[in-house]
């Protein structure tokens, strides 16, 4: 038979399990897809009704996609086969790759790790110079220096190095780059934290191209622990002869390194992908437990709106209005209402009107009468102060420690009608909505109402809630009137902007869009582990098919079955275990670091015991997972290699 038929055999044996495979793919997902119309159906309090839905352009697109990649792989395969030798095609199951020290893999990683190294430098040198201040604490002096110091070190190691290796060797050459890669990533994941605690001044875009930096700092130090870890392997096997000879250990290490070169770059990959995938397993949660937590104390009334006073430069123009439109909309609609406030905020201190400089802005006052309103509105105690005394209400976000440093230093309050000292209850924090803080605040200072009848008023507040809940379409209604009328942007220098939320429309839109990420990041993670462990096993497996001779000459040698059943599993303990332990090791410095920057919200919104309750969860999903394609993979292998004894 001709070689280019062999070649169209192949390809039409693999096209055809493709659209088998699709189909019944399609069928599957088609009755999956019915959990997450539950799941969203169950997010509104909506009872579920089985519906079969079908979609021909999902399904025309899902078909071309794989169909165009198995043409584009099939070509590949198909000049594969055409270019080689009958006897290498027959030969092939009993040969070994080049050794790993010639493979062109991690060389090429350097190269472009070098050339990161030589951006991040170029990057921190620029931040330094036009952000860089004698005035900076000490850690972010650190950090300045840091992400110009580590990569310009690694960077001159990794060219002097290129240099230098045959006589240091490629081991010791990536030793070094690995060191500096984790020096490096340090100023770089500090900075996101240090832009939270001093307000560095950082743009979106540069705190998102460090992001991009220690993410690829990340990937080069998987890529290197995995290879490290394969030369260390062959080392181990060398530098004991007793070792090396000892039972059946020099078969495993032929079996290991056989194809070391390839699946050196196969752990690599999936390391990285498992990684993903563990911690979306839990940053899921976490964003999506934030997200409904702050819902609770964004969204406290029916109906709220607040003005802003930061694009107002005059005084003349500070709004002083009571949002008729709103009286007008209920009265229109017949809504029943429970309960209607009006209230001013106050500057306590007249010229820190001009004061606009960005998280310099002066905290709000609201007078006491007012704010024990709110509280009654949402079944709070009402507060008591004396004539010549102040009180604070904070964020539910704001850290502990933060309250009490501010409450140590600011125990007096100065206001235009003269000086306030603090209550003996200084600080509440129960939620009270975010519209009373002004810009970048996190504080209100409540003040007997006769001081703040003489201070500047510079907020205005409406906060309504309704005796029913309001429809979506009458929500809407009222949000599109109250945008057309009270801008978030007026557009124009010297307004007042206003926020609105209106508390149906707002619950209906967190609630879908949560369950959209809920869903995509979970979905991701799950399909990401999946695909991960299956290559894992069917990389094993198909070796297996290929190890038919090797296993039948050991057992022609006298080598009893329990010995190579133990044997199976150390090889397959180092194929599973090196990249998921890897994985494993840099997701839990990747999660440690990203609950430790939003352990503030987390403690206000979901909670440590939600946490570790969807932290435990996810082990046991990922356990789960990881012993039924171990156990399978173990159980097919032995089976296989049984199998074709059985022929011999």
């Amino acid at each position: 038979m001709e070689q280019k038929t062999i070649g169209l055999l192949f390809f039409s044996e693999t096209f055809f399990l493709l659209i088998l495979s699709v189909s019944v793919g399609i069928l599957l997902g088609m009755i999956v897809s019915q959990f997450i119309t539950a799941m969203l159906l169950a997010s509104f309090g909506k009872p579920y009704a089985f519906s079969w839905a079908f979609f021909p352009d999902t399904v025309l697109m899902t078909v071309g996609f794989f169909v165009v990649c198995q043409i584009l792989v099939g070509i590949g395969n198909v000049r594969i086969l055409n270019k080689s030798r009958i006897i290498e095609l027959m030969t092939a199951n009993r040969q070994n790759e080049k050794p790993l020290h010639k493979s062109r893999w991690m060389p090429m990683i350097c190269i472009f790790y070098g050339i990161l190294l030589l951006w991040m430098l170029e990057v921190g040198a620029v931040k330094y110079y036009f952000y860089f201040d004698s005035r900076h604490p000490l850690p972010v002096k650190l950090m300045y220096w840091g992400n110009i110091v580590f990569p310009s070190l690694t960077l001159l190691w990794g060219i002097t190095g290129a240099f230098l290796r045959r006589k240091t060797g490629f081991s010791r050459y990536l030793c070094g780059l690995l060191a500096g890669a984790v020096m490096t990533a340090i100023p770089t994941f500090s900075i996101a934290k240090l832009e939270n605690t001093y307000f560095l001044g950082y743009d979106a875009p540069t705190l998102n191209q460090y992001l991009m930096f220690g993410i690829a700092d990340i990937l080069f130090i998987i890529s290197t622990i995995i290879y490290l870890s394969n030369e260390a392997l062959l080392y181990w096997k060398e530098s004991k002869v007793s070792r090396k000879y000892h039972n059946t250990n020099l078969f495993l290490f032929g079996q290991l390194s056989s194809k070391l070169v390839t699946n050196t770059k196969t752990m690599t990959i999936i390391c990285v992908t498992l990684t993903f995938s563990i911690c979306l397993f839990v940053i899921a949660p976490v964003l999506t437990g934030w997200s409904l937590g702050y819902l609770d104390s964004r969204a406290v009334y029916d109906i709220q709106i607040s003005s802003r006073y930061n694009n107002v430069y005059e005084v003349e123009n500070l709004p002083d209005t009571d949002y008729d439109e709103i009286t007008d909309f209920i009265e229109k609609n017949q809504i029943a209402i429970e309960d209607d406030l009006i209230f001013s905020e106050y500057l306590p201190k007249r010229d820190s009107f001009h004061q606009r400089v960005k998280y310099d802005f002066p905290p709000l006052a609201i007078a006491l009468k007012d704010y024990n309103a709110v509280r009654e509105m949402l079944g709070y105690e009402p507060v008591i102060l004396k004539s010549d005394e102040f009180a604070t209400h904070w964020h539910r976000a704001a850290d502990v420690k933060d309250i009490e440093d501010y409450i140590a230093v600011h125990s007096l309050l100065e206001t235009d009608t003269g000086t306030l000292k603090l209550s003996e209850n200084p600080v509440f924090q129960e939620p009270v909505g975010e519209s009373i803080y002004n810009l970048y605040t996190d504080v209100v200072y409540i003040i007997p109402d006769k001081a703040a009848q003489a201070l500047l008023p510079v907020q205005r507040n409406r906060f309504v809630m309704t005796k029913r809940p309001l429809s979506f379409k009458t929500a809407e209604a009222l949000e599109q009137l109250l945008a057309s009328t009270y801008p978030e942007d007026p557009g124009k220098d010297n307004l007042p902007g206003y926020s609105t939320t209106i508390h149906t429309t707002e619950v209906n839109r967190t609630i879908a869009l949560n369950f959209i990420l809920k869903a995509s990041l979970i979905y991701s993670a799950v399909v990401l582990m999946v695909m991960c462990l299956t290559v894992l096993a069917l990389q094993q497996l198909l070796d297996a098919e290929k190890y038919h001779y090797r296993f039948s000459v050991l057992r022609k040698m006298g080598v009893e079955e329990k010995e190579l059943n133990i044997l199976v599993l150390k090889q397959l303990g180092v194929w599973f275990g090196l990249p998921i332990a890897t994985a494993i090791a840099v997701a839990i410095v990747v999660i440690s670091y990203f609950l430790q920057s939003v352990s503030a919200e987390i403690s206000a919104y979901i909670g440590c015991r939600a946490l570790m309750r969807q932290t435990g969860i996810t082990v046991g999903i990922f356990a789960l997972l990881l012993g039924c394609y171990f156990l399978s993979t173990w159980l097919l292998f032995q089976r296989s290699i049984r199998g074709s004894s059985n022929r011999l």
